[in-house]
């Protein structure tokens, strides 16, 4: 049976990208079980960023395009 694939991603990886990604989600999920407080309070100032640069982003097209 054929393997389905997007054009462009690569879908299988080496061992050490994969060894790197099982350390970041682990430690991510300890971090959220042991300090709670301070994971949300990241995740907030995180989300706050992203509008941030959304609101910058809209801001610099809206005014290429006059």
């Amino acid at each position: 049976m054929a393997k389905s694939s997007f054009p462009g991603l690569k879908t299988s990886g080496g061992l050490l990208p994969k060894l790197i990604g099982t350390g970041v989600a682990i430690a991510l999920l300890v971090l959220v079980v042991k300090h709670p407080a301070d994971a949300a309070t990241w995740a907030k100032n995180l989300a706050g960023m992203a509008g941030d640069v959304i609101d910058g982003l809209v801001s610099f097209f809206r005014q290429v395009g006059n």
